[in-house]
This record gives C-alpha cells, structure tokens and sequence, in this order.
C-alpha cells in the first residue's frame, strides 16, 4: 500500500492529478515523490505536500484534510484511492475503473462524466455529482456514486447511465436535464427535482414538491427496483420494494422539454399520499 499524508495546506487549491493508481502502480517511492503537482501556477513535486510511505502499489491511502486538493482520481482505471478526511473538487472525474472512498465530505464535481468505477463518501458532498461540465452534453455514463450525507446542486446532471446514492438531502436541480441513469434520493430533495429531464428515473422515500411539467401516473411496485434492491444491499444500502409495505406513486416528464423521465416516490402503508 502506498500512504501519503498531507503535512501542509495548499494556499490555493492543489491541482493533483498524479495521486491516482495509474499513475502510482509502477513507480518506485522516490519516482512517485517526484511526481509533479500544481500549486496555482507554480509546478510542484509531490512530496512539498505529502509525505509518501510505500511504492510501486495501485492502493493508494491519503491521510489528512485534502479539501483543497482538487482531481484525486481523476480518469483512473484500476484499483483503489482511500481518502482519511476530506477531499477536494473533482474526485474521480472521467474515472473508468477501481474504487473512491472518503471518510469525510467531498467537494465540487465529484465523478463527474465518470463512465465506471464506485465512488463512497461517507460524508456530504457539494454540488454536480456525476454531472456534466459547462458546455458537455453528458454526464456519468456509468458506474456508482453513493454519498453518505447531503449533497448540493445538480447532483446528476445530464447523467446518461449509471447510479447516484444520497442518503442525505439533496438541493435544488436534482437529476436536471437527465438522459438516462437512476437517482435515488434516500433524504428527498429541495425543489425543481428532475426539471427538464429526458429520460431516466429518480426514486425518492420522502414527498417532494413536483414541478407542475410531471403527471401523475399510477400507483405500483416496479419489478426493476426489487434488482437495484439485490444490488445496493450488497453495498450496505436497503430501499423498500415489497407491496406490503407500500407502493411507488409514478410520475411522468418534463413534459415541457418533452421529456420520458419518471419519478418514483414512495408512500409507505403508515403515510400519507404524497
């Protein structure tokens, strides 16, 4: 295992895009000090920032609070990045493989336009979590974000394929502009949840104030929802899908884009309708 630990902040943001398995796998301990990072518009070695124990390994362990250590992660393939504490914007942008995991809370961009790989942040995240960048049409295309607090604005947004978890709240926007993929919001979302959506579906347990572009569509139990059960399970997550315990009431739109999204939000027997 390779360990780095932060032994000073950034005064500005650290740009460092080397701190990924890819990277990292092949290299010896003083090859991998060396590796260049970006302190605003000065060029860096690693070890300015970290101390580093361990070599040549895809298992990567950053210890310390990196919140302004931005692109950890970023298009990596393979293996494993463990955060102790917090992390900086864009952790795990464009990932294709291997595992994230942060103790603390993420910031800005995380997974975003990610295509595979799992991402955890057991804390909150801030905003555009498997989202597109300014300017791109797509999002995630594939793989799992599951963010243990809140979350901030547009969390999915234009997300093609894949997952996004919140346990938490989520703000304004959620699955904005959505093409595809699943959201589930385990904490309910703030407003304008799923506004001018194409395709894909949002599954939330708590009432949600509904843009007037969504029509009620029925009450059911999707059969689909009972896999993505099986699945999140094995990721320590439990969403209700039996009937006798409640039902999904569906909605349809953005029917002012149009859209054929869907959003489902739970009613347990012991609720009221939402």
């Amino acid at each position: 295992m390779l360990k780095l630990t932060l032994k000073q902040q950034p005064t500005v943001p650290l740009e460092a895009e080397n701190i990924s398995p890819d990277v990292t796998a092949g290299l010896a301990n003083d090859a991998i000090r060396a590796l260049h990072v970006h302190h605003g518009k000065r060029m860096c070695r690693l070890d300015e920032f970290f101390d580093v124990e361990g070599e040549t390994s895809d298992d990567l362990e950053i210890h310390g609070d990196a919140s302004r250590v931005k692109l950890i992660g970023r298009a990596m393939t393979r293996g494993r990045i463990k955060i102790v504490g917090n992390a900086g914007m864009h952790l795990g942008a464009y990932m294709k493989g291997g595992t994230i995991e942060v103790t603390g809370n993420a910031s800005d961009w995380v997974g975003a336009e990610m295509t595979n790989g799992l991402i955890r942040i057991a804390g909150n995240s801030g905003g555009q979590a498997g989202a597109a960048y300014r300017g791109s049409l797509a999002g995630m295309k594939g793989g799992t974000i599951i963010i243990g607090g809140n979350a901030g604005l547009e969390v999915g947004m234009r997300m093609k394929r894949g997952i996004i978890v919140v346990k938490g709240l989520v703000r304004d926007f959620a699955g904005l502009q959505m093409k595809g993929g699943t959201l589930f919001l385990l904490g309910g979302a703030e407003i304008r949840t799923g506004a001018w959506m194409f395709r894909g579906t949002i599954v939330s347990l708590h009432p949600l104030k509904l843009l007037p572009t969504f029509a009620a569509s029925c009450a059911y139990n999707p059969s689909f929802l009972g896999i993505y059960a099986k699945h999140l399970a094995t990721l320590g997550i439990s969403i209700p899908h039996e009937a006798k315990d409640g039902a999904y009431h569906r909605y349809c739109g953005d029917s002012s884009v149009p859209g054929h999204g869907e959003i489902l939000i739970w009613k347990g027997l012991a609720t009221s309708v939402p």
